[in-house]
């Protein structure tokens, strides 16, 4: 049975949280654009709080949910361009990732673009779950790809307006495109991809005989 109530790891969840955001809020490289950031994070936090109370969420997904948001924290901190992941493989694992795999640009965004897709899925399944009629498990695999491809798109939207409100500095900031012309295209593709892989996986689990 699914355990929906709040508990003692729920919030030691949410402090975990808490306690990151006040350091990735002490010096962000640029105030106006981590603040603009944060603003995503504060809303999908409203959401999650709303969907649990509603519908309930497992615990599974509940931590999914919030290790999405860690990362998104991070990436607000260092502007998404600048978070020195291959500084720090380089120093604890002698590991230069950039090199490897040649890549010329800082590759942050896509990791969040990619878990957007993996680590939310659990949380959208159970969305549709609970608002539509009773559907098998791979056509709520196919609705779940379509919802994280148009809701990339939109975010990518909401991006592109709110940009067109800055400075072309304070846009490239906020965007992190980094002078890729197709970075949106990518990044939407990232997410498709990571939900596909975690909708395999969970399709995977509710196949095998109990």
């Amino acid at each position: 049975m699914i355990e929906y109530q709040f508990s003692l790891k729920h919030w030691l969840l949410l402090g975990f949280l808490a306690i990151a955001i006040i350091i990735a809020s002490i010096q962000p490289l640029e105030l106006s654009s981590y603040i603009l950031h944060q603003i995503g994070t504060v809303l999908m936090l409203i959401v999650l709080f709303i969907c649990f109370k509603k519908i309930g969420l497992s615990f599974y997904s509940f931590t999914l949910y919030l290790g999405f948001l860690l990362i998104h924290i991070v990436g607000a901190h260092y502007l998404y361009s600048y978070v020195p992941y291959n500084e720090w493989l380089i120093q604890y694992f002698d590991f230069d990732m950039n090199e490897t795999f040649g890549w010329s640009r800082n590759m942050y965004d896509r990791l969040v673009h990619i878990a957007y897709g993996v680590l939310l899925y659990p949380f959208f399944y159970r969305l549709f779950q609970v608002w539509l009629p009773p559907l098998k498990p791979w056509v709520l695999f196919l609705l779940i790809i379509q919802f994280v491809m148009a809701s990339s798109l939109i975010y990518e939207w909401i991006e592109w307006w709110i940009a067109m409100g800055l400075s072309p500095e304070d846009a490239e900031n906020y965007n992190g495109q980094q002078g890729d012309i197709w970075d949106a295209h990518q990044d939407m593709l990232l997410a498709t991809i990571g939900a596909i892989i975690s909708g395999l996986i969970c399709l995977m689990k509710t196949s095998k005989p109990s």
